[in-house]
């Protein structure tokens, strides 16, 4: 098969399944979402009810929650004895296809992102989702183009885009203190990961392992895939980069208004004597285009113990750092730091972009005033597609990506089409 043809093919899919998407959406015709008082509680649905879940559940605590659904049984138990009134679920279709709902709390493991959230979309429903969005670059489109269609508020989990910290640097960079920004390195450190897969395995008996394993291929059960630790394989999540790259990626993003890079080109190495393949050490080299006045920008993510030439010099484990003609800025979640060129002073300018009532909380108030958040899919979609493109490049031993966002494919590499668009397994489906 020609790489035209493969990529022709690829793109009819993606057209054809959006598009379906969009048929089951006028088949269902939801009605508008109308305005509601702040006073007046949200029926709300809670998708995975422990870890991450858990925090997010508690956050939206204060609103009317009627299901629970997890296909841990012990999870499930736990939190309907916290909201009694609330019926409890193990599969998400049942409840959706069930309940009466205003809005949606999804926080499964990556690979059971998408289905949710997009089946809850064409439902009419309002939905906030654990990062990254979704497990494939595809995944996100269609829920962004989903988002947009039926005009849901929407928001991705990256809760510290919410402090005061992410500001205050966002508003030097843009307030251009640090003259044009070209050069971005973001680091994280992490500590190698070590799992095992296994020729057979029994799952305990309070847990739906069919349904926890939804779309991806089937596997035997074991521990070191399972709870948390899904996140170290590629079936079910994205590694370091897609648990942490929504968070730290996040900033240079806002920052420096960032949105599809035109090329992506990775490198990692595993160190550690596991059977799950995520890199222990990571570098994704990311080349995104100038928009408008403000010049391209280069930016680098590092993992494990690689580092940018340089970084032993500052304090902070993981951070982000900001090189411009001026000087640079160095910044973590909670604090940061401006570093002139010689001879200048460092000017604050003063505040411009107003304090979060909560990452939660702006999003519970905008689906009943039909307001805007600030991580809503459109802005948290583009930025998981960039996360997601340095894990392709990887998985094809390095290759650069030239990348055309509009057409969802890498114009040179047929072969990074199955890890865009990756195969369900049979009897799942997007819409």
């Amino acid at each position: 098969m020609s790489h035209t043809t493969s990529r022709r093919e690829f793109l009819q899919r993606a057209a054809a399944a959006a598009a379906g998407a969009t048929a089951m959406a006028a088949l269902a015709a939801p009605a508008p979402a109308r305005t509601r008082s702040p006073n007046e509680r949200l029926d709300l649905a809670i998708m995975g009810v422990a870890g991450r879940g858990g925090d997010n559940m508690n956050a939206v605590a204060s609103e009317n929650i009627v299901a629970l659904c997890d296909i841990d049984q012990e999870h499930l138990s736990a939190a309907a004895a916290r909201f009694p009134q609330a019926r409890t679920y193990t599969d998400y279709r049942k409840l959706l296809d069930a309940e009466k709902l205003d809005a949606v709390v999804v926080s499964t493991p990556d690979h059971t992102h998408a289905i949710p959230v997009v089946w809850a979309l064409e439902r009419g429903l309002d939905v906030y989702c654990e990062k990254p969005l979704a497990h494939s670059v595809y995944e996100v489109r269609v829920i962004r183009e989903m988002t947009a269609k039926h005009k849901a508020v929407t928001q991705m989990g990256t809760q510290i885009h919410a402090g005061d910290n992410y500001r205050r640097v966002v508003e030097i960079v843009q307030a251009g203190i640090l003259g044009p920004v070209r050069r971005v390195h973001v680091w994280l450190a992490c500590n190698p990961f070590v799992g095992t897969r296994v020729s057979e395995g029994t799952p305990p008996p309070h847990v739906d392992y069919d349904l926890w394993i939804g779309p991806a291929p089937m596997r035997p059960f074991h521990a070191s895939h399972f709870h948390f630790n899904w996140r170290f394989w590629w079936d079910f999540g994205n590694g370091w980069l897609g648990d942490f790259g929504c968070h730290y990626m996040d900033l240079p993003f806002w920052a420096l208004g960032l949105r599809y890079p035109t090329s992506v080109e990775a490198k990692g190495e595993k160190v550690s004597a596991g059977d799950n393949e995520i890199p222990d050490n990571m570098r994704v080299d990311y080349h995104f285009p100038a928009r408008g006045e403000l010049p391209a920008v280069h930016l680098t993510w590092w993992h494990g113990t690689w580092r940018p030439e340089g970084a032993e010099a500052y304090p902070q484990r993981s951070a982000v750092l900001f090189e411009g003609e001026r000087g640079r800025l160095i910044a973590d979640y909670n604090t940061h730091q401006v570093m002139l060129d010689e001879g200048l002073e460092l000017e604050r300018p003063e505040p411009t972009i107003p304090p979060s009532i909560g990452h939660h909380a702006e999003w519970i108030h905008a689906c009943k005033t039909r307001g805007e958040t600030t991580c809503n899919f459109d802005y948290s979609g583009a930025l998981t597609e960039a996360v997601l493109l340095g894990n392709v490049s990887y998985r094809l031993g390095g290759l650069r990506l030239e990348w055309d966002a509009e057409r969802l494919a890498a114009a040179n590499c047929s072969e990074a089409e199955p890890l865009i668009n990756r195969k369900y397994r049979e009897g799942w489906s997007l819409t």
